[in-house]
Order: C-alpha cells, then sequence, then structure tokens
C-alpha cells in the first residue's frame, strides 16, 4: 500500500506541477501529511527532493511549446538558491507545530488572492 500510496501522491504532484507550476509546496507537502502520515518537516523535506525531476521534466515541455524566459528563470533561480538555503534553515529550527499553521496560513492567503484576483 505504502508504495501505490507514493506512486498517486507523485502522479498527483507531476500533474499539478506541470499544469499549474505547483506541487512541491502546494500540492505534495499535505499529501505527505494527509496519506503518508509525515510531518512538516519530512514531508517538507520529501517534497523538496522530488522538485528537481519534476520541475526539469515539467518545464522542458513547456520550454518546447516556447513558454519559458531562460534567461529570466537563470536569474530568478541563482537568487532562489540563496533563498531556499536561509529558508531551509530557518525551516529546520521552528516547531512543527508553528511551521504547519504558518503554511496553512500561507496556503489560505494563496487561495484567497487567487480566487477573488480579478
Amino acid at each position: 500500500m505504502s508504495v501505490i500510496t507514493a506512486a498517486l501522491i507523485g502522479v498527483l504532484g507531476g500533474l499539478a506541477s506541470g499544469l499549474f507550476g505547483v506541487g512541491g509546496g502546494t500540492v505534495l507537502v499535505p499529501m505527505l501529511m494527509f496519506f503518508k502520515k509525515f510531518d512538516i518537516h519530512l514531508a517538507v523535506g520529501t517534497s523538496l527532493a522530488v522538485i528537481i525531476p519534476t520541475a526539469l521534466a515539467a518545464s522542458l515541455r513547456h520550454g518546447q511549446s516556447g513558454h519559458v524566459d531562460w534567461k529570466t528563470a537563470a536569474l530568478i533561480a541563482l537568487f532562489s538558491i540563496l533563498g531556499a538555503w536561509a529558508g531551509a534553515a530557518l525551516s529546520v529550527r521552528l516547531d512543527a507545530h508553528l511551521l504547519r499553521r504558518a503554511f496553512a496560513v500561507f496556503l489560505v492567503y494563496v487561495a484567497f488572492k487567487l480566487f477573488f484576483r480579478n
């Protein structure tokens, strides 16, 4: 059952990643927490490990369609490495309960902004 659950999470996360440009934080983390019973720290770390091949596959496919600004992507990637390092350092220091609540607030905020955006 564990392999099947992981496979389904992977397919759904990959689908969301390719379709919407999301997957790790917004899809995989909650699914890992709900269906695999991971604590948030383990879910975040696992999700981040999954992002690399998922993002590569989806970005190459979008790139084939001319929907990637590679120069902008490279610049953002360069600086996002710094932010990711700092964010990971902060995440591992935060209590799991606090991190889970902050993540929930973030998801609600993003959902609200997307839903009510003109």
